[in-house]
């Protein structure tokens, strides 16, 4: 047997039982793996939904260009199918979002506009402003508008709910769910308690959104609403796919127990999940009292670890966030091992003679450069050596003249590795400001000197 064409290995996804991130939890915890969809998401499937009720009813005709604003999941979905259908696809997304994500939507031949995240969606800026004012400018587009187009919740409750409850043979007690548009919980959730009124189902949110809170009170609190690192789950405003009415309770998950759960699945189930997969395991972990023995709690795992390689997947961008404290020395640590002693420094109009001068006497290589304190430059022997050759008479010139690229800041967590790998011979140092605001400079000797002691 084979598939006419990509699009009809979406769904039919396996369920797969946790057992050592889950060990402390008294029930049966089940994970639904949507990485084997054909874009590596749950996203394939409302994606295809939403195109063919659009097809159907008129809305997206063909040659059409398809517009959303998208954090890189829908989009994929959405452009598979339109490579198969032949649409062309402009997507939306913020600045918070992975790398690879945009690259992957590029691969298939999606044009990708980067967008602001820390505007309101009113703003012209954000990313649900500039799709809507596309799909306005465009001739034959068509926005999906995945957060308030019913054909999204509705493909889960044609499709995701009734494999969980044939998969579980009518034995799930309750779904969880990481909750952004709101279409795989609440449309997965209505086929569910359709079957089985009695089934639970939690939703995963995140500190910065406004689900939980409404959720409780019925009141939309923009005090809520802050920055927020995980991706593909919480909103800054209440989408109509989220039926609040189907999600018994909400539950937050912090950027770092979201992180590190992710890591953590991929060690200890071997299950390469991403970002919203760490949220929602968290969570279980965090609801485990509500649990027994006779539950089966079936979890969504919507996305692939491929997405977060740059982020969750990364052990310097952990730890930049203060995420990830391990073994590994860092920029502090070689500090407090470094003899203490004044950064020399060299004002941007003092000769070149001086700057000879103090790295004689001194017996130093390089000297960052500063202009009214704040460094703007550096220049090593190197440096000097090739200016006179080139140009004796430059002994007297200010050493702005002869000034090259600062050395690079790093951040007093950033490991040991990775200032390593900065550290070359363009860049025989890098800067950092201490927890007092103090510049000090870490070359390859201070760090040799902190592993060696």
């Amino acid at each position: 047997m084979w598939y006419n064409n990509i699009l009809e290995t979406i769904g039919n996804t396996p369920l797969v039982k946790l057992n050592r991130i889950t060990k402390d939890i008294p029930a049966t915890v089940l994970a639904k793996i949507e990485t084997t969809n054909p874009g590596n998401s749950i996203k394939d499937r409302m994606a295809l939904k939403m195109i063919e009720d659009a097809e159907r009813d008129g809305r997206l005709k063909p040659g059409g260009t398809i517009i959303e604003g998208t954090s890189g999941n829908t989009g994929m979905g959405l452009a598979i199918a339109a490579v198969i259908k032949g649409y062309k696809c402009i997507f939306t997304s913020t600045d918070k979002q992975s790398k690879e994500k945009f690259d992957a939507l590029r691969a298939f031949g999606a044009e990708v506009i980067v967008c602001p995240t820390n505007v309101e969606p009113e703003d012209p800026r954000s990313y649900y402003s500039v799709s809507s004012r596309l799909e306005r400018e465009v001739p034959n587009s068509w926005k999906p508008n995945q957060y308030d187009n019913l054909s999204n919740s509705q493909a889960h409750y044609e499709q995701t709910g009734p494999e969980i409850w044939e998969q579980t043979e009518g034995k799930i007690t309750h779904l969880v769910a990481g909750v952004g548009t709101g279409g795989t919980i609440s449309g997965t959730a209505k086929y569910l308690k359709e079957k089985n009124p009695d089934i639970k189902v939690l939703g995963i949110d995140t500190y910065g959104s406004v689900f939980k809170k409404y959720k409780e009170t019925g009141i939309f609190d923009k005090d809520e609403i802050y920055p927020y690192i995980t991706e593909g789950i919480g909103e800054d405003f209440l989408p109509q796919n989220v039926d609040f009415s189907l999600i018994d309770h909400f539950e937050k998950v912090s950027d770092k127990d979201a992180a590190l759960m992710t890591r953590e699945i991929a060690l200890r189930e071997g299950i390469f999940g991403g970002n919203s997969t760490g949220s929602a395991v968290a969570g279980v972990l965090q609801m485990k009292d509500m649990f027994k023995e006779s539950d089966v709690v079936v979890i969504i795992f919507p996305d692939h670890g491929t997405r977060y390689l740059g982020k969750m997947y990364n052990e310097d961008w952990l730890r930049e966030r203060g995420f990830l404290k391990d073994e590994k020395l860092t920029a502090r640590d070689i500090l407090k091992k470094k003899e203490t002693s004044e950064i020399v420094t060299i004002d941007s109009e003092k000769t070149v003679l001086e700057a000879i001068n103090t790295i004689k006497t001194l017996n130093i290589s390089q000297i960052p450069v500063t202009q009214q304190g704040m460094v703007i430059g550096k220049i090593t022997e190197s440096d000097i050596l090739d200016a006179l050759l080139e140009n004796g008479a430059l002994k007297s010139a200010p050493v702005k003249t002869i000034t090259t690229t600062p050395f690079p800041f790093v951040d007093l967590n950033t490991s040991i590795d990775k200032i390593s790998s900065m550290i070359n011979r363009e860049n025989i140092a890098v800067l950092v400001e201490d927890d007092n605001g103090k510049i000090e400079i870490i070359t390859q000797y201070d760090i040799i000197n902190a592993m060696a002691g």
